[in-house]
């Protein structure tokens, strides 16, 4: 499997799904799983138990589920729309990201 190009705190944009258009930052990366869990994206109800112990509140909760990186993409730092990502070498030997939009660095 490919290494993903999303990283985690990246901002990125919904492409296809019932969230299409949804924006938000990543929170984690699954790479095994090719997912990733988008802040207040794809959000899935939970009903969990009262755990005095763990200090959980009980009831019905609300928490993001992972969507395939597939139906993501980088937003563009410059224009805000979504782009690709290039990884880009420089002369020094260390590596970027940047948006192939316009060229900005990600990250």
């Amino acid at each position: 499997m490919k290494k993903p190009k999303i990283k985690k705190n990246d901002q990125v944009i919904v492409i296809a799904g019932k969230n299409r258009g949804a924006k938000g930052k990543v929170l984690r990366v699954l790479p095994a799983r090719a997912m990733a869990i988008v802040e207040r994206v794809n959000l899935v109800k939970r009903h969990t138990r009262q755990n005095p112990q763990k200090g959980v509140q009980g009831g019905i909760l609300e928490k993001e589920a992972p969507v395939r990186l597939s139906n993501l993409m980088v937003v563009d730092p410059q224009s805000g729309a979504p782009t690709r990502v290039a990884l880009v070498r420089h002369a020094d030997g260390t590596s970027s990201r940047i948006a192939k939009k316009s060229g900005a660095t990600i990250g």
